[in-house]
């Protein structure tokens, strides 16, 4: 909600807030100090900034990497890539790097889109030293996983499980033992059966969703982070990281 009484109006103006609040420059322009036509915070805008800004840091971390070939990031993206290597100052860095459209989930296509983003930035599978991702087969399969098509191509790239997603599992693991919890999420998990085994229901959902897109249109709702923003329902995965509060 980017509404002045609320407590928090987003990850934009918040960030906006908080250069204005550390830099006298930055405050004296922007906000409640620059002209009503000129605050650069319609939604529209907000985007565009945001665009050059990935694109900007996208080329300062290939330039920290080492490669002075990076390009402009122009296209629609769905799958997150980061890296983790020792700059020149000697340092281990690891650094977002993208998020990639992939046609589908299959191995050979993960490969393809990543091999098409480092060719953006002039970067090589070759060059890889280690790779890490979840517990799923198409990622750490022995035979036909993401994993093994790199190691064909590059047999120093070892693999590493994902830490995080490691921690995901104990996660779990753990306050499965705690009663309420499982009772909960058990709950949850019944009641999205039973609207997604029903075609009525599914679409008195889709309608609800129809209704909600029109009123954001004609500004009838306020949307925000949270608020009017979920479009489906979603299902608790005990290796998606973060599903469960998703579903919630």
């Amino acid at each position: 909600d980017e509404s002045e009484n609320s407590k928090n109006q987003g990850n934009f103006l918040e960030l906006l807030k908080f250069l204005g609040n550390h830099n006298e420059d930055i405050n004296n322009v922007t906000l409640c100090n620059a002209p009503e036509n000129q605050q650069m915070t319609a939604p529209e805008i907000q985007k565009d900034i945001v665009n050059a800004s990935v694109v900007e840091t996208t080329n300062a971390i290939i330039k920290e990497l080492g490669n002075d070939k990076a390009h402009d990031i122009s296209s629609k993206e769905q799958m997150v890539v980061a890296l983790r290597f020792v700059n020149r100052e000697g340092c281990v860095v690891e650094r977002f790097i993208g998020i990639v459209h992939v046609s589908s989930t299959v191995s050979l296509s993960l490969k393809m889109a990543i091999e098409a983003l480092f060719s953006k930035y002039g970067l090589s599978l070759s060059s890889i030293r280690g790779q890490g991702y979840d517990g799923a087969s198409n990622m750490r399969g022995e035979f036909g996983g993401l994993k093994s098509f790199i190691i064909k191509e590059n047999k120093f790239a070892h693999y590493i499980h994902c830490f995080t997603h490691q921690l995901q599992l104990a996660l779990v693991a753990t306050v499965k033992n705690h009663v309420h919890v499982a009772l909960l999420f058990n709950i949850v998990t019944n009641l999205l059966n039973i609207f997604g085994a029903s075609c009525k229901r599914r679409d008195q959902l889709d309608k609800h969703s129809e209704r909600v897109f029109k009123a954001l249109e004609n500004n009838g709702l306020v949307t925000g982070k949270g608020l009017n923003q979920e479009i489906c329902l979603k299902r608790p995965f005990d290796t998606r990281w973060g599903s469960h509060y998703g579903t919630l």
